[in-house]
């Protein structure tokens, strides 16, 4: 039971020595393309498509329109469309109009505002909003931070479970970008596991992050698995 004791001590003792020292190379790693999107949606679409992306948003109730529910119309559109939406370029194969905006005459065309990237990530994210069964909880911006410093050494900086962690000790993480993992597990299951750990290798957070910082951790794990 003590040698137990003392190894997991070790490994914990490990896990925070790589934590810290990714948390000076966090800026190195390269965030999932659905959390750069949701840069983007909360700074360009939020005000009128909502939080949630239900068509909501107080500038859309201000003006007295009616903007897509991402969260159902998203599902039937194919990335190519989506782009011409966003961005007003061509004609829409799919209703033979001129004009991108289908949905809405009030739908800005922004592409002298998104380069190729941007419009990939933002579409990311709408995937995201469309298909997670999991709302985020609270800020993923605080959760990237959080995760690079203490779960990427094991996890892996895109969530892949092959952190430099697995290189010293044999251990197999959890796969934070499998959705089909992730899927599964509610919100409170995440916050669980993380407060409290789970089986010999996961240790426990309870005594070093607080309840924001863990939600904000599994707000930032959602975006990885979409």
């Amino acid at each position: 039971m003590n040698s137990g004791v003392e190894r997991m001590k070790k490994i914990f003792a490990l896990t925070v020595l790589f934590g810290l020292i990714g948390s000076i190379s966090s800026s190195l790693a390269e965030p999932p393309r659905a959390f750069e999107g949701r840069r983007l949606f909360v700074s360009y679409c939020q005000l009128c498509h909502g939080v949630s992306g239900e068509g909501d948003g107080p500038l859309a109730i201000q003006m007295q329109i009616s903007p897509a529910d991402l969260t159902t119309t998203i599902r039937s559109r194919s990335d190519t469309i989506l782009k011409k939406i966003i961005t007003g370029q061509g004609r829409q194969t799919i209703t033979g109009r001129d004009r991108h905006n289908l949905l809405s005459e009030a739908m800005p065309e922004w592409e002298s505002v998104f380069g190729e990237q941007q419009v990939e990530a933002l579409i990311a994210y709408l995937r995201f909003l469309s298909r997670s069964k999991h709302q985020l909880m609270s800020d993923p911006e605080v959760g990237y931070k959080l995760y690079q410093q203490y779960c990427a050494v094991c996890h892996g900086e895109e969530g892949e479970g092959d952190g430099v962690m697995t290189k010293l000790i044999r251990i197999q993480p959890a796969d934070h970008s499998n959705i089909n993992e992730m899927n599964p597990i509610s919100n409170e299951g995440l916050v669980r596991i993380i407060q409290e750990g789970k089986d010999e290798y996961m240790p426990a957070w309870k005594d070093i992050l607080n309840r924001n910082e863990i939600e904000a951790l599994v707000s930032y794990i959602r975006l990885l698995s979409n």
